[in-house]
């Protein structure tokens, strides 16, 4: 009997040994999981604040490729609108009355140089026909009176009129008299014309003359009443 208590005991005594062993080890385990655990955590904890980070970056760069995006193209509009300012825009009144004041002025203030000096040397050559037949007009006019006017005083003595005859210098007196008025005429008329080219210049000086030019039919209902027509339309 004591023999098989001394063996109960023994027993009981491995038990506990073994249980308190049990207990150990499953503490630790218990320990190991819960640092892996904390260990897992903080891992996907840094993950967050770096995915959180990077498009807040990315969308700060953005707004500011947004933002140079934008001053460059107010830059754009500046230079554009600043060299629309720059461009010559002549008043067509302007130019007419610098031309009636002074002849090629107003092709000189429109900038076309190159049309002064064939303005002036029209107004040389009518100058020269103006006086060449003014002159020529006079010295037959006063041969002829000369003439027929029966006056012994009123001898002609020109050498260049003396050969010729009273009808003749009556025909070269109204002959020289016809060449005046048409100096005279062809004078106004150039005057008028070298006007009316400044103003007209003035106009096409920012006419759109590019090729860029389409013709374009279209047929156009009216809600007014029944019927059709036909509209041409020039851009």
């Amino acid at each position: 009997m004591q023999h098989l208590l001394t063996r109960l005991l023994l027993t009981l005594q491995a038990f506990i040994t073994n249980t308190h062993y049990l207990f150990r080890i499953i503490t630790y385990s218990l320990l190991l999981m819960a640092v892996c655990m904390q260990a897992v955590n903080a891992h996907a904890q840094q993950d967050s604040i770096n995915i959180s980070i990077v498009p807040q970056a990315d969308t700060t760069k953005q707004a500011a490729n947004v933002v140079a995006d934008s001053t460059k193209a107010i830059a754009a509009k500046v230079d554009t609108v600043l060299k629309k300012k720059k461009v010559f825009e002549p008043k067509p009144k302007k130019a007419g009355m610098y031309s009636a004041i002074l002849p090629g002025s107003g092709q000189f203030y429109n900038r076309q140089y190159w049309k002064v000096p064939v303005i002036y040397a029209g107004v040389a050559a009518a100058g020269y026909f103006f006086l060449d037949n003014q002159s020529q007009y006079q010295k037959f006019r006063k041969a002829y009176y000369a003439r027929i006017d029966n006056d012994p005083n009123t001898i002609d003595t020109d050498i260049s009129t003396t050969r010729y005859t009273t009808d003749n210098l009556k025909q070269l007196q109204d002959e020289y008299r016809r060449f005046l008025d048409l100096t005279v005429l062809f004078t106004t008329l150039g005057y008028t014309i070298q006007v009316i080219d400044a103003i007209a210049a003035a106009h096409l000086k920012n006419f759109d003359i590019s090729r860029d030019i389409s013709f374009r039919v279209q047929p156009v209902v009216h809600p007014n009443y029944v019927g059709m027509g036909l509209a041409v339309n020039f851009k």
